[in-house]
């Protein structure tokens, strides 16, 4: 008798991130959306982890950042493994929404493993301000250890942090992002030294800009450097380049390039990208990378180019001090500093040769974790970029200058098509909202019904109340 065994189902795993890296969509609806979870440097990590992560009978699939405590049974249904990859996910303003990670996680029966969560405080690495904060992570970190074997940080103060709660399976692991491919980081520099004809890259956060002097610095290699671009990479950012939308507070910070007052705007040497992909490739075609965003400078490792990071808190410090990311701290750097010295005197020895080692630890973490990758168990990521190629991303965003036809049919067609989209579904609002009223109606009607006696006592009208008044005070004015 020939038994037929039923296909095996591929394992699936739930990723948090803002997108699938194989989701190409218009800018606008980008933006509308939300696809970047208000900076695009976290689909670099996000993208990173899903390659990873994708091996033959294995399935990734976005969440696209939705936290439905409500989801909980159908999540234990549908998927194996909840995989959350976080940056600086322990600071006072993601307070909120660490709860509400936590509370759906406590409700999972399938392990849940987090990818290199950061704490965040200053360059010195004091704790002191995380204090309050210290119940909700103890919660979150309570709850994934109860569905993992370890939870992945970023470097060494974040592991500290943890330890000193009491904290013991904890493991330094950096951040996926620099594991796109790999065990394989390939950097060197392609010029002796940078001349104004070089092409150089510069990034900053608002408040580096606004608070720690990166406005001067971004001001001065501008007016240094001819070729100087300067990427972006928050939501406001993102708005301000393709709408001019300046209703965000970021907007208040003019000295960020990404505003249209600024020089950098105006000159069209500012660029914000959606997709990781058309990031990297930009980025290949650069001298050298500097600033304080941390992914900023990550994507243009991942591209080859040499990268120095000005680091403004601890959260970028212990990840450059783990992976030998060059590196200064933004307080130290001069208002004028050269981005020519900054490359003089990056070395990136230690950042490529350890990088292997870094990777093992990386895949043991991983193993551990029951969480196979495709560098050991796949194709090391062939059939992934294989399809990447296939599909047409949109280029990075540009300051919207000129009013020529090209810069207007993409916005005003989308907007478009959003206000007839808008006036269908406010018609069908309308029509459920009839719906309802009526239903409403019927059901008072047929309740008054049943309450009203058989005899009843007719009561006047406010109105033939009124007019009898007012005969009443005619006649006796007569």
């Amino acid at each position: 008798m020939t038994t037929v065994s039923s296909p095996v189902r591929p394992q699936r795993i739930l990723l948090r991130s803002g997108k699938s890296p194989f989701d190409a969509i218009p800018v606008e609806e980008a933006l509308h959306k939300n696809v970047i979870a208000t900076n695009s440097g976290n689909l670099i990590f996000s993208d990173a982890a899903h390659k990873i992560l994708e091996t033959p009978g294995t399935e990734v699939v976005s969440n696209r950042m939705r936290v439905d405590v409500t989801a909980a049974g159908r999540i234990n249904e549908e998927y194996d493994a909840f995989v959350v990859p976080l940056a600086n996910a322990f600071r006072p303003s993601f307070a909120e929404p660490l709860q509400k990670l936590t509370q759906l996680i406590g409700k999972l029966k399938i392990p849940v493993v987090v990818l290199g969560v950061g704490a965040q405080a200053d360059v010195g690495f004091d704790a002191g301000r995380l204090k309050p904060l210290e119940p909700v992570v103890r919660d979150f970190v309570s709850a994934v250890l109860d569905r993992s074997a370890s939870i992945g940080v970023r470097g060494e103060f974040t592991e500290k942090y943890l330890k000193d709660m009491g904290f013991r399976d904890v493991e330094i692991i950096g951040c996926p992002s620099m594991f796109m491919w790999g065990k394989e980081l390939a950097v060197h520099k392609r010029v002796d030294a940078l001349t104004t004809e070089s092409r150089i890259s510069i990034n900053g956060s608002h408040s580096a800009v606004k608070n720690q002097g990166m406005d001067k610095i971004i001001l001065n290699a501008h007016a240094r450097y001819p070729h100087l671009r300067f990427v972006g990479q928050n939501l406001s950012d993102a708005q301000q380049m393709h709408w001019r939308d300046l209703s965000d507070r970021n907007s208040r910070v003019t000295g960020m390039p990404t505003h249209p007052d600024h020089p950098m705007y105006r000159e069209d040497k500012v660029r914000i990208y959606i997709d990781p992909v058309r990031w990297i490739d930009d980025l290949r075609g650069f001298d050298f990378s500097f600033g304080s965003r941390i992914h900023g400078n990550i994507a243009a490792l991942l591209a080859g180019t040499p990268a120095t990071v000005l680091c403004s808190d601890s959260r970028t410090l212990e990840l450059c001090r783990y992976f030998d990311i060059p590196h200064r701290t933004l307080t130290e750097v001069p208002e004028d500093v050269d981005p020519a010295r900054l490359y003089e005197e990056a070395d990136f020895g230690a950042l490529v040769g350890g990088h292997s080692e870094r990777f093992e630890r990386f895949v043991r973490f991983l193993d551990v974790n029951g969480l196979k990758n495709t560098f050991t168990h796949g194709d090391g990521g062939a059939a992934f970029e294989q399809r990447m190629k296939k599909l047409t991303f949109p280029e990075g965003i540009r300051p919207w200058n000129a009013a020529d036809i090209d810069s207007m049919v993409s916005r005003f067609g989308w907007l478009h098509s959003r206000v007839s989209q808008l006036s269908k579904d406010n018609a069908q609002l309308k029509r459920e909202l009839t719906r309802v009223r009526t239903s409403a109606k019927g059901a008072a009607k047929a309740a008054t019904v049943a309450q009203t006696p058989a005899v009843t006592v007719r009561t006047p009208s406010v109105y033939r109340r009124a007019r009898r008044a007012m005969g009443r005070a005619l006649q006796s004015g007569r």
